[in-house]
């Protein structure tokens, strides 16, 4: 081992980096070229968000709008791709403008080069994050 930390440790990195609800720090744990992408995405929202400026851009104001408080369950899964990790978890926050409940589970697959996120997939429900929205976009 060489002491290079797997896709699973920098997975959970990017999950902590996430509830520490710091997105520039968040979107520094990426590539310049990243793509993240969000196959569920409600319209009006991006379901493909190209290079970490744009990605920052995208989720600089998440912390404004929902407050997530925990993330009661992880569980994050090698794949036979050394590089590629993936996480099934959840949050408990609430939503800052209604004060509304946000629960949400997630399905993430997450691909690194270099220590670095180069591919975000993460898929939710939209009718979950519209509901606590209360029918406003992201």
């Amino acid at each position: 081992m060489s002491g290079t930390p797997s896709a699973v440790d920098l997975l959970r990195r990017t999950l902590d980096t996430f509830l520490a609800k710091d997105m520039k720090a968040w979107t520094d744990l990426c590539a310049e070229d990243v793509v993240a992408e969000f196959p569920f995405a409600p319209e009006g929202s991006p379901a493909r968000i190209e290079g970490r400026e744009a990605l920052y851009d995208y989720l600089r104001g998440y912390p404004d709008l929902i407050d997530i408080r925990e993330i009661p369950s992880v569980r994050v899964y090698p794949t036979a791709d050394e590089n590629v990790a993936i996480a099934e978890w959840s949050v408990v926050g609430s939503v800052v403008p209604n004060g509304n409940p946000y629960n949400m589970s997630y399905a993430t697959f997450v691909t690194f080069r270099d220590g670095l996120v180069v591919n975000y997939r993460e898929y939710w429900n939209p009718k979950v994050f519209l509901e606590a929205l209360g029918g406003a976009g992201f």
